[in-house]
């Protein structure tokens, strides 16, 4: 026989009183608290049941959200009921207006007795592992959850120190840390690393402890919680283990270095044996192939074991081998992802039949997973890490496997780099063109090209150009030069650039980028140990907003751009200098300009207005005068005109090719969103009127044709409007963008702190939002403002019209 529920409704007495006092609702328990029937009270005034009203039933209702307290109220038979009451205020929504909910708890409800069963149910039932110490530190009581957690039962430990109990991970830290609770009568937090039996990843548990006081507030014990943090934990790990490859990867020029750096950094925290591969060069140039085929042919770059000797390896560092298309590494490789194998599966069993000496080395020393992560640098593919797991039993999880993509793009670069910088003059120009865009991005707010030309004697330098697509279809543009030539500018360069755009990713104000930069540029001095060796960049940086048509700028010592509005002269614009990277001195200043659409805006370095044969400021005369022909030539307003304006410069000021120092220019035109593709919303401070925004929302991606979107549109608009409102301050807005096929939204408020993800637990009732917006779009994130702070999500539209 199955068990009913015994719900009572009528046990709590309900009611519902309007604004104006009048009365809404009534339940069977205020009936039978009051004996008044629903239809003698409904309708008419609340104030008519105080016992000692002389108002006429116009009594003012409480001020505020809530009120508690006890109330005189008359009986249907006459007589005062002295009733305890629960008030709370309830915001109308719509076309109700606002009410009160008023509860009056049931009758004879007193504090638990001792041994209550469902106060003992509270430690011992609790989801949460709790153990009591008395004064001497000696178990009092353990519930279920620590019992499963240190595998010992109450019964069998009651009475004992936690250093006397056995086995368990950290015992004399944590009760060292539970005399200082005991002493001090103040809380102490611990974490707590317990190893799986089995040579798994383990846990991590957070021992919370707290004094136990008695009604005179002395300390008579300690209570000790355990949370599991694991998950925390790990992501911190993940977050170091990037960091450290950020600083351990890249350190030389050497190629057989870097590769060892990357597979230094994965073992032991990621893997118990890796090894790096690399493509063999493919032709006279140099590279690696442009495309990969099976079977590949793979150099052992270098690897590393948990064991010493790597007695895993069968091929040495410097030995080549062939993998054919079923090997995981030859797997990754053509299809350009990862590919994880468990040999308990059968993943492996075609691959270590046809390497017999592979399939020996697997049973003797119980590898049981293996991951294969290629290595993409710059849109070339270098070759494949292979990472492998024996004396760690888990298996490689999604984490891993991004923690491994993750590490690896990171070496990626710094292995294209000493690849490519390793080569003589001539492969270091070709290095110096790699490093460079290979075709710049294109966008919906400019249209750009651009042109690289080394130096004539002086050989490579490290001038270089990026154009960077950031949130809110703005775009970044950056040109700079780094002081001096050769391999060691080409490298100063390539890691500025990259610094450039992992900044410039963070949506950091112009000036803000340079101080970063800045801070790198002495570091690069600082590790290079040579101090008579030149040191410092300059650097401008520009970004353009097309909905705003504005453009902010700040450079480091760097020329000044000149930008050629439609119908008017070219000019230089006026920007504060600021220092050279590298250099210290005052902070750097930005300024922002309106920019009409289709102002060509020139970004260059030195070396294209800079001649022994020409004096003073001639150079940037003659750059004036081949933009300014620009103006006098009819019909040319496309990507192919920038092209043609480029080159005439280029001629113009070069008309030998033969630069003192080498060159970068960028041209960009700009062009302006046009009004119909932004609709943008004032968000009223009230999370009941999100709605209403998100109708609004839908009727604007009606009028877009973008219905097909329109579920997952609104739904991130309520995720972001919703923490705007409860966690930001106002003024809150919402925009949205229209770009061909992307849409962006973005919520702005005035406060600074920055949104993040984080694990929500089982039964939280928040937290989700982000991790929502984050599965629902494109890519997300948020950027800091003048006002405040705009959290921003992109929306690849995929079948929409408009």
């Amino acid at each position: 026989m199955s068990r009913g529920y015994p719900f009572d409704e009528a046990a709590t007495a309900r009611a519902v009183i309007a604004d104006d006092g009048t009365l809404l609702e009534w339940n069977e328990g205020a009936r039978r608290l009051l004996g008044h029937p629903a239809d003698a009270v409904l309708g008419r005034p609340a104030a008519l049941l105080l016992a000692s009203d002389d108002d006429g039933g116009t009594a003012p209702l409480p001020s505020g959200g809530h009120w508690d307290g006890t109330l005189d109220l008359r009986h249907r038979d006459g007589r005062t009921v002295p009733v305890r009451l629960l008030a709370r205020h309830r915001r109308g929504d719509g076309d109700r207006g606002g009410d009160w909910l008023v509860l009056a708890p049931p009758a004879g409800t007193t504090p638990p007795a001792a041994g209550d069963p469902l106060s003992e149910a509270a430690l011992l039932q609790s989801p949460c592992a709790v153990a009591v110490y008395d004064e001497r530190l000696r178990l009092r009581r353990a519930n279920d959850a620590m019992a499963r957690i240190t595998g010992l039962s109450e019964d069998r430990v009651r009475g004992l120190r936690i250093t006397e109990m056995g086995g368990l991970p950290q015992a004399e830290d944590l009760e060292r840390d539970m005399l200082r609770v005991l002493t001090t009568g103040r809380p102490v937090d611990l974490r707590v690393f317990a190893r799986d039996a089995d040579g798994g990843a383990g846990r991590v548990w957070l021992a919370r402890m707290a004094p136990v006081t008695d009604a005179d507030g002395q300390v008579r014990g300690v209570v000790v919680a355990a949370h599991d943090v694991t998950e925390a934990h790990r992501a911190q790990q993940r977050l170091r283990l990037v960091n450290e490859a950020s600083i351990a990867i890249g350190t030389s020029l050497d190629v057989t270095r870097t590769a060892q750096e990357l597979a230094d950094v994965c073992v032991p925290e990621l893997a118990d044996f890796v090894t790096v591969d690399l493509l063999d060069a493919a032709g006279p140039g140099g590279g690696p192939p442009y495309r990969v085929v099976a079977p590949v042919p793979l150099r052992r770059a270098a690897h590393r074991s948990v064991l010493e000797g790597e007695p895993e390896a069968v091929a040495e560092p410097g030995a080549s081998e062939v993998y054919p298309e079923f090997s995981p590494q030859a797997a990754a490789l053509l299809s350009g992802r990862t590919v994880t194998a468990a040999v308990a599966a059968g993943d492996l069993d075609k691959w270590l039949a046809w390497s017999a000496e592979r399939g020996e080395r697997v049973r003797e020393f119980g590898i049981h997973c293996s991951m294969a992560v290629p290595v993409h640098a710059r849109g070339t593919t270098l070759g494949v890490v292979v990472l492998a797991r024996h004396r760690r039993r888990d298996p490689f999880t999604a984490d891993d496997v991004l923690l491994a993509e993750e590490i690896t793009a990171r070496a990626a670069v710094c292995l294209d780099n000493a690849r490519r910088y390793s080569r003589e003059r001539d492969t270091a120009l070709a290095l110096q063109r790699s490093l460079l865009p290979r075709r710049l991005p294109p966008t919906a707010a400019l249209e750009a090209t651009s042109r690289y030309l080394p130096a004539a004697r002086a050989g490579v330098g490290g001038d270089w150009f990026d154009v960077i697509p950031l949130s809110g279809t703005r775009v970044a543009m950056v040109v700079g030069d780094v002081v001096g030539h050769g391999v060691q500018a080409s490298a100063a360069m390539g890691r500025l650039r990259t610094a450039v755009r992992t900044l410039a990713d963070l949506d950091l104000a112009p000036e803000e980028l340079l101080t970063h930069l800045n801070d790198l540029v002495v570091r690069l001095y600082e590790e290079s140990g040579d101090g008579g060796g030149e040191v410092g960049a300059t650097c401008l940086y520009a970004v353009y907003d097309p909905v705003s048509r504005r453009c902010s700028l700040a450079r480091a010592g760097h020329p000044p751009p000149v930008v050629l509005e439609p119908g008017k002269p070219p000019r230089e614009l006026d920007l504060p200098s600021g220092t050279p990277l590298g250099l210290g001195g005052l902070p750097f200043e930005s300024a922002e300009v309106e920019l009409p659409e289709g102002t060509v805006i020139a970004l260059y370095t030195d070396g294209l207005v800079a001649s022994r044969d020409r004096a003073g400021d001639r150079g940037r005369q003659l750059l004036f005068e081949v933009l300014g022909d620009e103006t006098r030539r009819p019909g040319e307003r496309c990507g192919h005109a920038l092209d043609a304006t480029c080159d005439r410069v280029l001629d113009a000021l070069l008309p030998r090719g033969d630069a003192a120092d080498d060159v970068a220019l960028l041209l960009a035109r700009t062009h302006a969103l046009p009004a119909g593709q932004v609709a943008a919303w004032d968000v009223p401070d009230d999370p009941a009127l999100v709605a209403p925004v998100r109708r609004e929302v839908g009727e604007q991606l009606e009028r877009w044709s973008l219905t097909e979107a329109a579920f997952t549109v609104e739904l991130v608009v309520s995720e972001l409007v919703t923490n705007a409102i409860r966690y930001g301050s106002q003024p809150v807005r919402l925009r949205l963008i229209h770009d061909a096929d992307r849409l962006i939204c973005e919520v702005s408020d005035a406060s600074h702190t920055a949104p993040h993800l984080r694990r929500a637990k089982t039964f939280d009732e928040g937290g989700r939002g982000l991790l929502l917006v984050a599965q629902l779009t494109q890519r997300w994130g948020s950027r800091h403002t003048a006002e405040g702070k705009t959290i921003w999500a992109e929306l690849t539209l995929e079948g929409d019209g408009g």
